[in-house]
């Protein structure tokens, strides 16, 4: 089945059509709503059923987290509809300061409440959209796919997750886009004085750096909700702190996982890919590293795109096919 991207265009992610077009054309259901976080802030959430028509059964959740820039409205909504065609219940949440979530733009200074966020909203959709004996699964991008891990790493979890697809995850964030030395090494105290200052040069535009074709990349920068600008230095901070933490708890994961990844992804390190691959306690885990292609595989040819995505819906169905037989 063909991924949504490749009807879209670098100016709109439905291409010609409207969004209530593009939904009643992949034949989903789509809603939304904003909810209030314990810090006051309204999030956007929304998700994706298969409408009764196609008569396809919903065979398990996905549970989408963006990255860092990003939002669930843009290239992660195609990939969302996707999903819906395949069967499952999508549902996506942006956090704090991205896409239509209130917050300083692009501000994260600390990830767990932005975990926080992700767990409370998930448990919540699935309570309400989901019958409580089909499986559940988390399709993660860059940063959330460090937001993946350490949810299914909280001891606490009152629904845990029975697998997750890794997409360019944020295990270590690539020498290549670091901050040039001194300046990494001075980050905190930057962070500690000017936390919201958008002083941490990056080596290129993340866009710029993670998709390989041209119209693609102009359709992420074409979103009026992706900021473009520096990084800022307390946001900074704790992205390279997360990689370290994770780094360091690679053999406490347990989830079933997939990873796809670009070998020449130089955002988030294919290395550090293979390291939690190898490390990782998980008895059932899959690694798919892609020579050539970059962050954002989405971002590849349409043949590409289809061998991706292809691999994570088979991923997918397979293990919710297996989970519903176990049950």
């Amino acid at each position: 089945m063909v991924h949504p991207v490749a009807e879209a265009n670098e100016k709109s992610p439905f291409g010609s059509l409207s969004p209530n077009e593009f939904y009643a054309h992949h034949k989903v259901s789509h809603a939304s709503e904003f909810i209030t976080n314990p810090r006051g802030l309204q999030l956007f959430t929304q998700w994706w059923i298969p409408l009764p028509e196609t008569e396809k059964p919903v065979i398990g959740v996905v549970c989408v987290v963006h990255g860092f820039t990003g939002e669930s409205s843009w290239f992660v909504q195609l990939t969302s509809v996707h999903l819906a065609k395949q069967g499952f219940a999508v549902c996506a949440i942006d956090h704090q300061g991205h896409g239509f979530s209130e917050g300083l733009p692009a501000h994260i200074p600390d990830i767990n409440p932005v975990v926080d966020d992700c767990i409370s909203f998930f448990d919540s959709f699935r309570e309400r959209h989901a019958p409580p004996n089909i499986p559940a699964f988390i399709y993660s991008e860059s940063l959330g796919g460090a937001i993946a891990l350490l949810i299914t790493l909280r001891k606490d979890l009152k629904r845990p997750f029975d697998g997750v697809v890794l997409n360019g995850a944020m295990c270590g964030v690539s020498d290549k886009i670091k901050p040039p030395w001194p300046l990494e090494h001075f980050l905190s105290i930057v962070a500690a004085v000017v936390p919201t200052w958008q002083v941490i040069p990056t080596r290129g535009r993340i866009p710029d750096l993670s998709f390989k074709v041209e119209w693609k990349r102009k359709l992420a920068i074409a979103s009026p909700r992706r900021p473009l600008s520096r990084p800022r230095a307390a946001t900074a901070q704790e992205l390279l702190r997360v990689s370290r933490e994770l780094q360091g708890r690679f053999n406490e994961v347990t989830v079933p996982f997939l990873i796809v990844h670009g070998g020449d992804d130089v955002v988030c390190d294919p290395a550090c890919a293979e390291d939690l691959y190898k490390r990782a306690a998980s008895e059932d885990k899959t690694i798919n590293i892609y020579p050539g292609m970059w962050h954002q595989l989405v971002g590849e040819s349409d043949e590409d795109v289809e061998r991706v995505f292809g691999d994570v819906v088979e991923w997918l169905r397979t293990r919710a096919e297996r989970a519903t037989h176990s049950t």
